[in-house]
């Protein structure tokens, strides 16, 4: 057993973002409560205000008001994809969703943790990246520096804590592979 003891007082008193970071935040949260109550239909209004504060968001791209996005600056999102209802996007460290992606609703992209084996706890931000066409699944978690490759499927509340290969269906908590994915036309 070890001596250590957290040390949760220096983990509150560390700068875990620079000023310029903590002013983009304060505007960010008159942005988000615009964003939230734009109508459901408005995408384009929501992909233009995201846009003003920094995200890089593409053509067709369609997101819910009841989608979280954290720090818009820090998630870009290719076009034609998808971010649904009640969707978190704790994008603390950068996330990057390719084209044609689908993040259904309730699911959970976290690009921040801590350091456990340090007494202080250290914020992280670590990257999290989707590939195109991939699909994350109602109430999946995608955790801190994950990529879900192109293709992928993470089945409805998987716990995906690995990368996951390209056209590969995982499932289950921790996601373990379930089969390939193959697109069939007809």
């Amino acid at each position: 057993m070890s001596d250590w003891r957290l040390d949760i007082a220096e983990n509150r008193s560390a700068q875990k973002y620079e000023w310029g970071e903590i002013i983009r935040r304060v505007f960010w949260g008159a942005g988000a409560v615009l964003f939230r109550w734009t109508p459901r239909l408005l995408y384009g209004v929501r992909n233009a205000l995201l846009r003003l504060f920094g995200a890089e968001i593409g053509k067709n791209v369609r997101i819910h008001p009841s989608a979280t996005i954290y720090f818009p600056w820090n998630v870009s999102i290719g076009d034609w994809s998808s971010v649904g209802e009640n969707a978190m996007i704790y994008n603390l460290g950068p996330i990057e969703i390719g084209e044609k992606v689908t993040v259904s609703q309730r699911a959970h992209l976290c690009a921040g943790t801590h350091d456990a084996t340090d007494p202080a706890m250290p914020l992280q931000k670590p990257p999290i990246s989707v590939g195109d066409q991939a699909w994350v699944c109602a109430d999946a978690f995608v955790g801190p520096g994950v990529t879900v490759e192109e293709g992928a499927v993470v089945g409805a509340r998987a716990v995906v804590v690995k990368d996951v290969e390209a056209w590969t269906i995982v499932g289950g908590n921790p996601a373990r592979p379930l089969r390939d994915r193959e697109l069939t036309t007809g």
